[in-house]
Parts: C-alpha cells; sequence; structure tokens
C-alpha cells in the first residue's frame, strides 16, 4: 500500500521531469547546433589552405571533404558505442575514466571544458560578425551585441534543455533546409547563377599540392566535426529510452552534416569557386545556385541567426559534463546540483561568466578565436577513440576487432589533426591552449586532494563511534526584547544544556546609550525569561569582536565541551525589503567564524 501511494505521488513529478528532457528531434535541435553551424566556417577553411597551390590545389577540395566525412563516419559510430556503454554522459571523460586511468580522463575533460567554452566564444562573434557585415553600422557595438546574444542563450538556457530545444528547433530546421535547398539547386544548374568577382591574388601558377598542404586542408577542415561528441556528452538529458534517443540524434546529425558537407564540396569544384575576400564561401555558393534574390538572403539570415546560436551545444553539454567532474570530486559539489527544469543552473552561470570575459578579452574578434577552436575537441576526439579500442580489447565480443581497428584508424586522424593544427597555429594563440589543459588538470587534482582531505577528517566511508552526549552552551547576543528575542531563547534552550544572553555596552557611553543599557537591564529583570543577561564592555562601539573575545575566554575555560552562538534576524518577505535590515547578524557571523571555534547559527523570523 505505502508503495503503491509513493508511485502514485512519483508519478505526476517523474512524468514532469521527462517533459524537461530532450526527445530525439529536440536533442537535435539542442545539441547538434555548433555541428550545424561548422558548415558555415568548415569547407571554407579548407579552400583557404588548398588556394595556396591555385586551381590544382583547389580541385582537392572535394576529395579532403570526403576523408573529413570518413572521419565523421568514424565518429559517429564510435560515440554512438559511446552512448551505449556510458549511459551516464560524459563522452571522452567517461571513456577515458574507465580505460585510460584518471590522469588521462582529466585531460579529456580538460579539452572538453575548453572546447565549450572557446566554441560559445567563436559561435556567438561569429554570428555577430556575419550581421556586422551586413549592417556596417554596428561594427562599433560589437562587443555589446555578442554579450546581448549570450545574455539570450543563458536567459534560454536557464529554463532547461528541453526549452531551449523548442527556442532553436525552428532556426536549425530553416538554416538545414536552406543548405539543402542550395546544394540540390546547385547540382540542378550547368551554371552559375551568379558569378562573384574573382580574387586575382589566386597563386594560380602553383600547381604542386604536397601531402603537408593536403594534412593542413584536412586539418582546418576537421572544424566542421566540432560538436559530434555533444550528444555522448549529455545523454542523462533525454527522455527515456535515453540509449536508443540519443544514439538516434547522433546518427541523424553525422547524416546531415555529412550530406551538407559533401555537398557543398562538390558545389565548390562544380563552380570552380574561388575565395573572394570579403564574401564567404557559404555566400557565393549560395549565390550561384539560387541567385542575389530572396533566397540568397534567407540563407545569409538564417546563418546569422544559426553561428550566434550554436552556442546553445555549449549550454547542453558543458554542465552536464561539469556535474560528472563534481560527483568525482574534481570539481565544487554545487556543479553537481540540478535545479527546476533538470538545470544545472552553476554550470550554465559558469559557462556564461566565461565566454563572456572571453569575449570582451577579445574585443569581439573572431579571427583571434578561430586558431584556438580545434585543438581542445581533436584532443578529447583521440582519447576516446584510443579508450574505445582499449574497450573493445577487453569486451572481444563479436566483431570486436573490426571496431577496434575503426577506432584505431580515427584515432591516428584525429590525433594527427590536433599535432598539426597545434603546430601550425602554435605563434597564433595556440599556446595558450597547450598551456590551459595541463593547468586545468592540476585544477581537478588539487579539488580532489581537498575532497580527500576533508573526506579523511570526516570519516567519510567509516562506521563513525557512539553517540556522545556533550556539555554545551549556547549564546545568544540581543540588543533589545522583542518577538525575535523570545524566539531565539526557545531555540537556545532546545538546543544546549546552558544559555546566556549576551549584550555589547560601551565603557565610556553617552546620554543615549547609558539610557539604552539602563532600559534593556530593566526590561530584562521585568520579563524574567530565566536566561541571565551579561554585559560586555567594549572601548571602540564595536559588536562582532568583543563577542569573539567573550566566546574564546569562555572556550579556553574548558568547562563547555560545545559552543553554540545563535544569531536571531528578520528575513524580510520582499527583496527590497533586506536593505532596510542593519545587518548586525552578518557582522557577528563574520567576526565569530573568524576568531572564533564556536559554532555558529543563524535563526531567520521571516516575517
Amino acid at each position: 500500500m505505502a508503495g503503491t501511494i509513493q508511485q502514485r505521488q512519483a508519478g505526476p513529478a517523474g512524468r514532469a521531469g521527462e517533459r524537461d528532457r530532450l526527445t530525439a528531434l529536440g536533442g537535435l535541435a539542442a545539441l547538434s547546433l555548433d555541428a550545424m553551424a561548422s558548415v558555415a566556417y568548415g569547407p571554407e577553411s579548407v579552400v583557404l589552405v588548398l588556394a595556396a597551390a591555385g586551381s590544382h590545389g583547389l580541385g582537392f577540395t572535394l576529395p579532403v571533404t570526403v576523408a573529413i566525412a570518413v572521419l565523421l563516419a568514424v565518429l559517429v559510430a564510435s560515440y554512438r558505442q559511446v552512448i551505449a556503454a556510458f549511459p551516464d554522459g560524459g563522452g571522452s571523460y567517461a571513456v577515458a575514466k574507465a580505460h585510460l586511468g584518471r590522469r588521462t580522463a582529466l585531460t579529456a575533460a580538460a579539452s572538453l571544458v575548453v572546447d565549450y567554452v572557446l566554441n560559445v566564444a567563436v559561435s556567438v562573434t561569429a554570428g555577430v560578425a556575419a550581421l556586422t557585415s551586413a549592417v556596417p553600422g554596428l561594427d562599433g557595438q560589437r562587443v555589446w551585441l555578442c554579450l546581448g546574444v549570450l545574455v539570450l542563450v543563458t536567459a534560454v538556457n536557464l529554463r532547461g534543455t528541453a526549452e531551449s530545444a523548442r527556442w532553436f528547433m525552428l532556426p536549425t530546421a530553416v538554416f538545414v533546409l536552406a543548405v539543402l535547398a542550395v546544394i540540390v539547386a546547385g547540382l540542378l544548374r550547368s551554371e552559375p547563377a551568379v558569378t562573384a568577382e574573382q580574387s586575382q591574388a589566386l597563386a594560380g601558377n602553383a600547381t604542386s599540392v604536397g601531402a603537408l598542404l593536403l594534412l593542413k586542408a584536412f586539418a582546418a577542415g576537421c572544424s566542421a566535426l566540432t560538436g559530434v561528441e555533444a550528444v555522448a556528452n549529455a545523454v542523462p538529458a533525454f527522455r527515456t529510452p535515453r540509449i536508443r534517443r540519443a544514439q538516434h540524434t547522433e546518427v541523424a546529425l553525422g547524416a546531415l552534416l555529412g550530406v551538407m558537407l559533401i555537398g557543398l564540396a562538390v558545389l565548390i569544384g562544380r563552380f570552380h569557386l574561388r575565395p573572394v575576400e570579403g564574401v564567404t564561401v557559404l555566400a557565393q555558393l549560395t549565390e550561384a545556385s539560387l541567385g542575389h534574390g530572396f533566397g540568397f538572403y534567407l540563407v545569409q539570415f538564417a546563418t546569422v541567426v544559426l553561428l550566434a546560436l550554436a552556442a546553445n551545444t555549449s549550454f547542453g553539454g558543458l554542465p552536464m559534463l561539469l556535474r560528472l567532474l563534481a560527483r568525482d570530486n574534481h570539481l565544487p559539489h554545487v556543479f553537481a546540483l540540478r535545479a527546476d527544469h533538470q538545470v544545472h543552473r552553476h554550470g550554465v552561470l559558469f559557462l556564461a561568466v566565461v565566454s563572456a570575459a572571453l569575449l570582451i578579452g577579445s574585443g569581439g574578434d573572431v579571427n583571434s578565436l578561430v586558431p584556438l577552436f580545434a585543438i581542445g575537441v581533436f584532443v578529447g576526439f583521440t582519447i576516446c577513440q584510443i579508450g574505445m579500442v582499449r574497450h573493445w580489447r577487453a569486451r572481444r565480443g563479436p566483431g570486436w576487432r573490426g571496431k577496434a581497428l575503426l577506432n584505431g584508424g580515427g584515432a591516428l586522424l584525429t590525433g594527427a589533426a590536433a599535432l598539426v593544427v597545434a603546430g601550425t597555429k602554435f605563434t597564433e594563440g595556440a599556446w595558450g591552449i597547450c598551456l590551459a589543459l595541463p593547468l586545468l588538470v592540476l585544477l581537478f587534482e588539487l579539488v580532489h586532494r581537498s575532497y580527500a582531505r576533508i573526506g579523511e577528517r570526516l570519516e567519510l566511508g567509516r562506521i563513525p563511534g557512539a553517540v556522545v552526549r556533550r556539555h554545551a552552551l549556547v549564546i545568544v547576543p540581543v540588543t533589545a526584547i522583542s518577538r525575535l528575542t523570545r524566539d531565539a531563547l526557545s531555540a537556545a534552550v532546545s538546543l544546549g544544556d546552558e544559555v546566556v544572553a549576551v549584550t555589547v555596552v560601551h565603557t565610556e557611553p553617552d546620554a543615549e546609550d547609558r539610557a539604552a543599557a539602563e532600559a534593556l537591564r530593566r526590561d530584562w529583570e521585568l520579563w524574567h525569561p530565566g536566561v541571565p543577561l551579561v554585559e560586555v564592555p567594549d572601548a571602540h562601539r564595536r559588536l562582532g569582536r568583543p563577542l569573539a573575545v567573550y566566546t574564546n575566554d569562555l572556550a579556553a575555560a574548558r568547562v563547555y565541551d560545545r559552543i553554540t552562538v545563535l544569531i536571531a534576524e528578520v528575513e524580510p518577505v520582499r527583496l527590497w525589503e533586506r536593505a532596510l535590515q542593519n545587518q548586525r547578524g552578518a557582522v557577528i557571523d563574520r567576526a565569530l567564524r573568524r576568531h572564533t571555534d564556536a559554532v555558529v547559527c543563524r535563526l531567520r523570523l521571516r516575517m
């Protein structure tokens, strides 16, 4: 019967909790914006590198993109297995923790933290940059526009991941359909509708395409793969059955991203596009396929919106990762707390604050952030692939050799990409990422050691000794007699063996001070609450320090095993009424915690 009642009570709450989680389609909208938005700059990164070898080099755009798509398929297949093997989320951190050791797991976590923070900054600045390109008059307000977009995305995510999915589903659908329309229309054309003015600075005579150039183009184009890991990091955010929904989302993300990347690469070769100053490759392809009409502006507007909102992927993935790190004692436990609507509020706010600092520090300049973007995610990819190889070797299930070979090949590709990007972009800011990763790992280790010391002192995991009654004294600071005083003394009598009320009096009082002290003394005798009133003298008109000295004197006498100070104060109902309080309780609290070993309790009377 009791179990039935509990089920009935938990049922509505459980259903409400499920409504705050993601469906497969909602997961695609909430967690794929980063990957989808990379279509706007991934192919362009390949073209800009290959353009160094002229027209002959640009002819390798499709082969390089196909190689990226193959790696994408490997990553999607791998993360699909990660979702099934590690349904608590965490992605590469969870894989490394299980198969590669704690230090490697923390390195993976650090790389994910860096990637998520940079994704927010890059996405917001790229979206605002696209907007200021269309409206040059807004260029001077770039930082404020970036911060405004960040505030919007943060506010939506504080309402829950499912809420953000509902908000961002339409922009995602519009962008994907618009890009697919560009691809289809371009394939149906025999020649471009509009031809952009080609750059004359292109190295037209350069025909040699070496392996290093192709590798650099491949590494640059792999920036389009950022965000593929987000679904595996946020599996707990999905509705049940979580594993199946998350896997469907991962596969759909990979399929859409692969089709768009290859389709745009085909159009680049079909229309013989070259880099044009001030015009993105996606804009050129849109103009060539749809002309310079309504369709062109629709795609551009959808790109601006999706780039700006691609930061939402980080808000869906990073709080989940921080929750796992906090659960493993590598971050403050506050990051594991979950508010209404399944929101890890402290993780969301942490990401917003750090991203805002990065946006202000970079001045909203996307070019200063992009070189740093891909290193972290490639490190995470590589660690995850190596961990999955160990996973298959340990399980040795049907077809484990093929799966391990697939993950091993993926680890080689992503590892090579990480080294190439770090090497080529080292002087452009990549050194900062190479420095940030070990510093974050050190931070995680320091937090873990602190929790270990705390756990040792609290004897966590061990059965404590017998409960012993101790001789306790409760001190109640008072300044006047009121209902608050009565409630404080009533609570104090319940807490300790002895109770004493303490008031601070000045050794050189003026007439007003003398009258107040005499009035309190007289009223106390008339009231006669059964608790002695002790006057503590002080010559400097202080409040907290005299009480701390009095408490330490009692502790030094060793008469009591424990001394508790009970501070009574009023808690206003309305926020603005807090400005009316005299803050005596806070002053006493700080002095006692700083200068004594007493237990400090604050009793709040709600008005």
